[in-house]
């Protein structure tokens, strides 16, 4: 039984509602005001909540607000009912997270299409994400073995080396073993994050909700960040020599956690492609109307078919021996960037060198 929150200050109009939902099968709750509203909204996270936008104290607006900024109620489905339905009131109430409007007054037809419309809309958006959750497990329960393989391997016969012949073993022999475990514990433990990462992503994506959320966050003076992090994995590959940085500081429309993982994924590809001494160039410059992070190298290149293949659905269900080299780093930095609406291009050629961009746009793009 769908369980349905109705807030309104008007006693009569609340039972009506009341009356015609129940005769439909659904358990309704019911407030009287927007705070009780919003308190209701958090004990029992209703399928669906009917609100009034004239309320003294917290409006319709106000306990809409409050509720999507907090992650229990936020993806409630959320109709806002008015009788005053002006394009302004309906455009804040959309721009804060409404789902729907209902012109009062309204007949049971219209309250009946409305919620039903709402609640088969959420229904279907849980079970696109359901689906993906499943294809996700399969991909991964397929793929983590294999990849986790080769790290693994370097820790298992390292550490059984130690405990067989530490008696035996110069103390530069059990460092150097200790820094081949420590190196493989490491690539591991990227491995499973970047797995995970993707994971939330994907899911992210099956919810137009949670992608508008994802946009909201920005990063100032990106330039820091940029090269904070750049020159971080060109310190790490023992390369920062190598590094040329080029950074605008500007305001980049992605949150700092996101802009540091594409960063990190592009400048470690650079690094990880091309040889000690060759440059790794990154810069962080204005277009027009939009703001590019690129990251550019005199590596080995790609080839046309490897550029096509930096998707993780294709990556993840070729065979085995086609993957090896092409993780999933630089298919989170894609999906990051186009989940905020961006662009995201790599120029190569093979044996030359490859410039990969991450191009987004200073304005705000909702999802479709």
């Amino acid at each position: 039984m769908k369980k349905i929150l109705v807030i309104d200050d008007e006693e009569w109009l609340r039972e009506m509602i009341h009356l015609a939902l129940k005769q439909k099968g659904f358990d309704v709750i019911e407030a009287s005001n927007g705070a009780d509203g919003i308190e209701k909204a958090r004990q029992e996270l209703p399928d669906l909540i009917l609100c009034d936008i004239n309320m003294e104290k917290v409006d319709g607006y106000l306990t809409l607000a409050s509720l999507r900024n907090e992650a229990p109620t936020a993806a409630i489905p959320f109709i806002l009912m008015t009788g005053l339905a002006d394009n302004a009131g309906m455009r804040h109430g959309m721009e804060l997270g409404a789902d729907d409007y209902l012109a009062k007054p309204f007949t049971t037809e219209a309250l009946y299409a409305a919620v039903e419309a709402r609640l088969k809309k959420s229904q279907t958006v849980r079970d696109e994400a359901e689906r993906k959750l499943a294809h996700l497990r399969d991909n991964i329960s397929l793929m983590m073995p294999h990849e986790m393989r080769t790290p693994l391997n370097g820790i298992l016969s390292n550490a059984e080396l130690l405990a067989q012949s530490a008696s035996t073993l110069k103390t530069s022999d059990i460092a150097e073993i200790g820094k081949e475990i420590h190196d493989s514990s490491q690539r591991l433990e990227r491995l499973i994050e970047n797995f995970l990462v993707f994971a939330q992503l994907e899911l992210i994506a099956a919810d137009p909700k949670n992608v508008n959320a994802l946009r909201i966050g920005k990063t100032d003076h990106a330039d820091s960040l940029v090269r904070e992090h750049a020159t971080a994995q060109a310190s790490h590959s023992n390369r920062a020599k190598d590094l040329s940085l080029d950074l605008a500081d500007l305001t980049m429309p992605m949150a700092s956690e996101y802009l540091a993982k594409v960063t990190d994924e592009l400048v470690q590809n650079a690094l990880k492609f091309s040889e000690p001494g060759a440059p790794v160039r990154v810069s962080l410059k204005e277009g027009f109307n939009s703001i590019l992070l690129t990251v550019g190298d005199k590596g080995r290149g790609f080839s046309t078919d490897q550029v096509a293949r930096i998707g993780a659905y294709i990556q993840f269900e070729r065979k085995m021996n086609e993957q090896q080299g092409l993780g999933l780093g630089l298919t989170i930095a894609k999906r990051l960037v186009e989940l905020h609406g961006g662009a995201f291009s790599i120029e190569s050629k093979k044996g030359e060198g490859a410039t990969i961009t991450a191009k987004l746009p200073k304005t705000k793009i909702e999802p479709h």
